[in-house]
């Protein structure tokens, strides 16, 4: 059972990773199940307070983040809340509309749509664009440190 159990917590895992990149799969929320399904089927012994908080923070940071950095990303580029809010749905329809392309071009197309619908002109529309792009691409860095930090947390803890 254990050994199930084991590929269950890795493919968590590897999904939770994959969200920081994909952002419709769950990410952090699959790596913080990994702990539960560690704590169900082998024991919930390591774990104390200190691990639940500490990995608690980290997931609320992550959405928090994952927000955040993308609305900077537009923001410093001159963006307005309703670029801001088009990136947004741009990075959520984006991967459906267009599958190969649709990470990085929804947030684009979002945040030009977005400026374009706030009166800006079309060359401070692309900007902001392009400064959701950069948002997004440091929203998946920050993600995927975050992440590697609460597995490695994890793995720390039960071996220590």
């Amino acid at each position: 059972m254990d050994i199930v159990a084991w590929i269950l917590i890795v493919v968590l895992f590897i999904v939770g990773m994959a969200g920081a990149v994909y952002p419709i799969l769950p990410g952090a929320l699959a790596i913080y199940a990994a702990f539960f399904v560690y704590g169900f089927f082998i024991t919930w012994e390591p774990f104390g307070w200190i691990f639940w908080t500490s990995q608690t923070l980290i997931v609320a940071m992550l959405f928090f983040a994952d927000y955040a950095v993308n609305a900077w990303g537009v923001k410093r580029f001159g963006g307005s809340r309703a670029s801001v809010i088009g990136s947004t749905i741009g990075v959520i329809i984006g991967p459906f509309v267009i599958p190969a392309f649709g990470l990085a071009l929804g947030p684009f197309i979002g945040a030009v749509i977005g400026e374009l619908a706030a009166g800006s002109n079309a060359e401070k529309s692309m900007k902001v664009g392009f400064g959701s792009v950069v948002g997004l691409f440091s929203s998946i860095v920050v993600k995927v440190m975050m992440q590697i930090a609460m597995i490695m947390l994890f793995i720390l803890w039960i071996v220590f």
